[in-house]
């Protein structure tokens, strides 16, 4: 039978619950062990696909079309495995199934209850997806805080969980050791409170993980042990590191992995942290430098585009470059400024979004990425906007447009595309999800990827339009990648450019810190090359 891992959070939210729980699933990948992940969220929407980039960051897309919290992004960063959609379970998803059976006739006419429907709706999605996954370790994390009174429904199942498998269930809880302003004190009492709050609810915690600004004191530990009801080797420190990918090897000094596996009369089986050890010193021992434009709608908050930046900079420490990413706002940049504001990267991206706030400066953006041999990447939205610019600019169709910025275009580039195929999962409007694509030989896309035929994941509406096709080919346009069920264009790209690429897809779901995506690392070599071009004119 699978073994249960939950991790919850004290005090306050945003302590990195999310990075504590890849990491020890990481851990127990390298003792040798299969894990897979779950995120339980409080708020009521049924997933996070209508929210605010800015009230909860990106957008995470699972293989089967997903629309998750960004938490994801970092568990499959961590443990290199895809998830579902089953791995990310609001309240909402949650209360919207309940009351559908009742609607349905399914509790026979009974009294429908938080305990005991609720809690065995929340139930069914942990057990389910340790029979589907197979996985040894089912690793959930829940969202918010202990005390929050939308979490109490979880808490309850979790508790209960533990109950009809004692043995089988490891609650780990992240509480923050804040210091009083002014002075450099360690204060435990949150983390006291934290406790006895678990306690009421019948859970009692097996490992603490710390969280604080300054090292924590051995005095620290004491009194949390003495408290808490803890032995010495249950409590860790989550120290600040300079790499989030350090933090499974910041525990495994500690001893946490072989704590978790005693917990669960378990042993090692194999022992790959080296690995994982080798792949962070390399990228900290990056030496070149390089400075990337991430121009984009929603750059008030970095968390809406935390997969892309992520995976452009493990591609950096991958060719042994520290990248710097810039959030540049894409309704600053106009026709008059946007060489003074572009000109200091090496390289651009336009990254997926919705709506048409901030398009023209993207346009003007693609425009000076092309005419000037930037290296540009477009994603999604940023493939579509690419099409556009090359639309009006190239090919002299001065009113082209997208059906999404303007219904009434006589010359959408950029048109919405009903209907369905058996690989596609609109998800409503929307193509969601894993989606095949085939490389067209002796292209650039062809190149990077090293393979023909290629899978990734999506998350968009609208599709270039098949009736400007040749046009944009007589104009030297290439479109690299296709999805032949639908003959839809997923890759575009200009040849006589040092690196110009857009994809309808969102290349950043599938990139991991030890594999990182061919097409972030294909901008990040050519931005390099760039970079050095520059600097050996200048020095002339």
């Amino acid at each position: 039978m699978a073994k249960f891992i939950f991790v919850t959070g004290g005090v306050v939210s945003g302590i990195g619950k999310g990075i504590s729980a890849g990491s020890v699933g990481r851990l127990l990948k390298d003792n040798g062990y299969s894990v897979f992940m779950q995120k339980f969220d409080p708020y009521l929407n049924v997933d996070p696909g209508t929210m605010s980039p800015y009230q909860h960051g990106e957008v995470f897309v699972t293989r089967d079309g997903g629309e998750t919290d960004l938490d994801l992004g970092h568990y499959e960063r961590f443990i290199d495995e895809e998830l579902t959609k089953n791995s990310s379970v609001t309240s909402g998803r949650i209360y919207s199934n309940v009351i559908r059976k009742e609607r349905a006739g399914d509790y026979e006419g009974k009294t429908v209850q938080v305990i005991p429907h609720v809690t065995n709706e929340i139930k069914e999605k942990i057990y389910s997806v340790a029979e589907e996954s197979g996985a040894d370790f089912i690793i959930t994390e829940i969202g918010g805080t202990v005390g929050d009174i939308e979490s109490q429904p979880f808490i309850e199942a979790i508790r209960q969980i533990h109950s009809e498998n004692s043995d089988d269930v490891m609650f780990l809880h992240t509480v923050l050791i804040p210091t009083i302003p002014g002075t450099d004190e360690l204060k435990t009492k949150p983390a006291q409170h934290s406790f006895k709050e678990l306690m009421s609810y019948g859970i009692k915690p097996d490992v603490f993980i710390l969280r604080a600004d300054h090292p924590i004191t051995e005095d620290v530990y004491e009194k949390i042990c003495l408290f808490c009801d803890l032995p010495r080797e249950a409590v860790v420190e989550s120290k600040t590191v300079d790499l989030i990918y350090e933090v499974p090897l910041v525990f495994k000094a500690q001893g946490l992995d072989q704590y978790i596996l005693r917990h669960f009369h378990l042993k090692t089986r194999e022992d790959h942290t080296a690995d994982w050890a080798k792949m962070c010193e390399s990228f900290k021992s990056a030496k070149e430098k390089l400075s990337i434009a991430l121009v984009g709608k929603y750059t008030a908050l970095g968390d809406s585009y935390l997969s892309v930046v992520e995976a452009v900079r493990d591609a950096g420490y991958h060719i042994g470059a520290n990248v710097e990413v810039s959030y540049i706002d894409s309704e600053t940049v106009k026709a008059k400024n946007a060489k003074e504001i572009l000109s200091a990267y090496d390289g651009i991206i336009i990254p997926g979004a919705f709506g048409s706030r901030g398009t023209d400066g993207m346009i003007e953006t693609v425009r000076y990425a092309r005419e000037n041999n930037v290296p540009y990447l477009g994603i999604c939205m940023g493939m579509q906007i690419a099409c556009i610019e090359i639309a009006r600019d190239v090919l002299g169709i001065r009113d082209a447009s997208s059906l999404e910025f303007d219904p009434e275009t006589k010359n959408p580039i950029i048109t919405f595309l009903d209907g369905q195929s058996e690989n596609i999962d609109r998800g409503g409007t929307l193509r969601l999800g894993n989606n095949d694509c085939a490389l067209t030989e002796n292209t650039l896309a062809h190149q990077l990827y090293g393979q023909k035929n290629i899978v990734e994941r999506h998350r968009h509406r609208y599709e270039f339009n098949n009736k400007y096709k040749e046009m944009f080919e007589q104009n030297g346009v290439v479109f690299s990648g296709i999805q032949l069920a639908k003959n839809l264009m997923e890759i575009i790209e200009i040849p006589k450019h040092p690196y110009f690429i857009g994809a309808q897809f969102h290349p950043e779901f599938k990139s991991r810190p030890n594999a990182p995506h061919p097409l972030f690392t294909g901008l990040v070599r050519a931005s390099l090359e760039n970079r050095k071009q520059s600097s050996a004119k200048k020095s002339k």
